[in-house]
């Protein structure tokens, strides 16, 4: 379980830097990028909300198998 406490704390920040990057591209910088652009932008931060969501699930799951506090 130290494996995938791990891997969800790299999925977790992955995500998180990759959302805010992804809401970033949407709306302050929306007006220098094309349509199809903004549209996988809009894409990514629905996909990376959700991938944020996951890995935190995930990391409360192994923190608790491994016995540790969960907060």
């Amino acid at each position: 379980m130290e494996k995938v406490l791990g891997f969800a704390n790299t999925a977790l920040l992955v995500a998180v830097l990759a959302l805010i990057s992804t809401v970033l591209v949407t709306y302050p910088f929306a007006e220098h990028l094309s349509m199809s652009a903004q549209i996988a932008a809009h894409i990514g931060t629905l996909l990376f909300a959700t991938l944020v969501k996951l890995s935190y699930i995930l990391r409360l799951i192994s923190l608790k198998a491994l016995g540790r506090p969960v907060h």
